[in-house]
């Protein structure tokens, strides 16, 4: 482990309540809760008044107003919680060399080696009291050798807190401290700790790393360096204009408008998915067509960060609809998903029910195991064929059997020539894969 680092993590005061404050002084001091109004919804954020009840994040709404009955639900702005992210990043980009934007509310900063011309932990403090000064919002952070370590210590120090836990600390600071506090140790890594005994950080850290690989794998040794304040992840730095896309040449042109929005709701299904299988969210999305005529039109709308289908697709539907302004056939459509920064999806922003979300997961795990196109939209699947009156073709094994021994290769050949989705990811420097 490098002793020299220094690493601080930055992360703001129970966010989307601090927003909600700024707009609405008069909820200062008072338990407020964003999300989870309605018997379904489930608590996104709340206040830390609210946290002395019991309530906290991803609680049933439910059994958030049984434990505090007197708290104000506020309905939560993902586009107001957006700009206030980028009123912070703007604010850290413009004086630290280096830094990582690892989540919509919080950000590392590698200071390594510039504590030679002015103290890392005065900087760190100064640059805290700006963001609170030029924005309103609350923020704590941590600074200490590693990623880890640091996110660590901000935890401890909120809220409106900092604190420095220099190499030489880093162990005593961390033994005394609850297992559950290591970054990455969900419910059940935790029962799973709980039944061995371990209770504390300086167990866990006792263990011998054989013994950790046995039980728990890989994350088992991952664990062991987290609680023994080791973590050789980098602070990688952060790149605004990271996208995700995807677009299509059609065989032939079509201006067939319910084809092209079934094409599109297919092709930002394929792309949340991958959003979410990178943990990632997206802040802009980017439609464009091709004209037969080779004339290229493309839209954009700055979105609030999600990855949620509903919501892009139909934000894909709209950009659509104002870039088809001529009666021309089209020859290529596209999307892309920009703006991209680490996160997850934050319940109850969109009024979307507990069961969607879990309804995407859910096709998540089946595309996981079987492939992406395993789940797919129904409207972009191709109906069952009929005959003349109108009646479904049932199918015939043997006779799709005979067919396929007659026609030979010809029908895989024209299959093969269908258009084919290309999907892309585009950093600084553009890489590609192809997905069939």
């Amino acid at each position: 482990m490098d002793k020299e680092k220094q690493i601080i993590h930055m992360d703001q005061d129970a966010f989307f309540v601090s927003v909600e404050l700024r707009k609405n002084p008069k909820l200062i001091g008072k338990p407020v809760i964003v999300g989870g109004n309605s018997d379904r919804g489930v608590v996104t954020s709340c206040s830390y008044e609210a946290r002395k009840f019991g309530v906290h994040a991803a609680m049933p709404g439910r059994m958030a107003k049984q434990l505090c009955p007197q708290a104000i639900f506020v309905r939560g702005n993902m586009d107001d919680y957006s700009k206030a992210s980028h009123e912070i990043t703007e604010i850290i980009a413009d004086r630290v060399p280096l830094f990582e934007k690892a989540s919509i509310d919080e950000h590392y900063i590698d200071m390594t080696g510039m504590d030679k011309f002015f103290g890392c932990m005065k900087f760190s403090s100064e640059l805290r009291q700006t963001i609170i000064k030029e924005t309103g919002l609350p923020i704590s952070f941590g600074l200490s050798v590693n990623k880890t370590v640091s996110k660590i210590v901000t935890n401890e120090c909120k809220p409106n807190g900092e604190k420095e836990i220099p190499f030489p600390e880093v162990r005593d600071f961390l033994n005394p401290l609850a297992v559950h506090k290591i970054p990455g140790i969900g419910d059940a890594t935790l029962k799973k700790l709980s039944e061995m005994g371990v209770r504390k950080i300086q167990t866990l850290a006792e263990i011998p790393q054989d013994l950790m690989f046995k039980i728990l794998g890989q994350h088992g040794l991952g664990l062991w360096q987290k609680a023994n304040g080791i973590d050789f992840s980098p602070v990688v730095p952060y790149r605004e204009r990271k996208s995700i896309g995807t677009q299509t040449t059609f065989e032939s042109d079509s201006m067939d408008i319910s084809k092209m929005k079934a094409i599109l709701s297919g092709m930002v299904t394929n792309l949340t998915y991958e959003l979410r299988s990178q943990q990632k969210l997206t802040a802009c999305i980017t439609v464009t067509i091709r004209y037969s005529n080779f004339e290229t039109v493309t839209q954009q709308s700055r979105i609030p960060y999600t990855a949620l289908d509903s919501f892009l697709i139909t934000k894909a539907h709209d950009l659509f609809k104002k870039l088809y302004a001529k009666r021309m056939l089209l020859r290529l459509i596209g999307v892309k998903l920009s703006h991209l920064v680490s996160g997850f999806e934050q319940i109850g922003l969109y009024h979307t029910s507990e069961e969607e979300y879990d309804l995407y997961q859910a096709m998540d795990k089946v595309r996981n195991h079987y492939g992406i196109e395993s789940v797919v939209k129904a409207c972009i699947v191709k109906g069952p064929e009929r005959d003349e009156n109108g009646k479904v073709i049932k199918y015939n094994p043997r006779k799709n059997k005979f067919k396929n021994h007659t026609e030979g290769e010809t029908e895989n050949t024209e299959e093969r020539k269908k258009s084919r989705i290309r999907t892309f990811i585009n950093a600084e420097l553009g890489t590609a894969t192809k997905l069939d």
